[in-house]
């Protein structure tokens, strides 16, 4: 089919000084290869940010090892070479949120304010992703950016004047207010509510209202009051109560020992 002097390759097209020739417009789409979208490494921080992600889009109960793996486009068994189980990933994703936190430096003359500041900054941070909160009851500060954090504010409530054994726990109680506060507004935001104020507190009170005064008498005259005011002022109250507790600790030496 072919002449002797013209050898066909295995492309299927006709050698014989076709290599000087300009590729036909009817190869051109043929000839030209499209290069694959170039990957990031897998690295920790890569799984770190994707699986932040898809905590933010899919919540807690939903995120897995597999399906970080499936938004990163590898096998689950990448992952495990950098991360062991899904319980290192969350530790590893509590750091990464808590690496922003900035405990300042002791004054011993501030420290109500600047308590007040640790709690209203770590509120800004487990809220800025979802179910951080619940990711970060039960946990301890692990890796040297936290450790040091968690040296900071011991020194910060020692510098007080408060007790060693009551700085030693006053930063634990403090992240279990704010925990706590963040946890309770997730809960609400997972049923559609975004916080009792306005005409919702109003209707929460109206209805303490017309309990039974003789069987209700303390929540038909004062019921209004559990749900009122924002989610911000009812945080600052927190913040008021917690500190006032923590001066009336001032004075207190340990107990002898004996």
């Amino acid at each position: 089919m072919y002449p002797r002097n013209m050898v066909r390759p295995e492309g299927g097209g006709v050698l014989g000084g076709a290599e000087d020739l300009p590729v036909p417009p009817w190869e051109k789409n043929r000839s030209s290869k499209r290069s694959a979208p170039k990957r990031k490494p897998l690295t920790p921080e890569v799984i770190t940010d994707k699986a932040l992600e898809v905590l933010d889009r899919d919540g807690l109960d939903a995120l897995s090892m597999r399906k970080v793996a499936a938004e990163l486009g590898v096998a689950v068994s990448a992952l495990y070479v950098h991360v062991r189980d899904k319980e290192e990933l969350l530790q590893v994703m509590y750091e990464r949120v808590y690496s922003g936190f900035r405990v300042p430096e002791p004054d011993p003359g501030k420290w109500r304010s600047q308590v007040k500041e640790m709690a209203r900054e770590l509120r800004g941070i487990l809220r800025s992703h979802r179910d951080m909160a619940r990711i970060s009851m039960g946990r301890f500060p692990s890796g040297t950016g936290m450790i040091m954090q968690l040296e900071r504010m011991f020194a910060l409530f020692l510098a007080a004047g408060l007790p060693a054994p009551i700085a030693a726990k006053a930063g634990d109680m403090l992240s279990l207010l704010v925990e706590g506060v963040v946890l309770e507004d997730d809960m609400w935001h997972g049923r559609g509510i975004r916080e009792y104020t306005g005409e919702d507190s109003d209707e929460v009170g109206d209805y303490f209202s017309r309990l039974p005064a003789d069987r209700f008498p303390t929540l038909a005259l004062h019921g209004g009051q559990l749900l009122s005011g924002s989610a911000d002022e009812r945080f600052e109250l927190f913040l008021d109560v917690f500190v006032s507790g923590l001066e009336a600790q001032l004075d207190r030496s340990p107990p002898a020992q004996g």
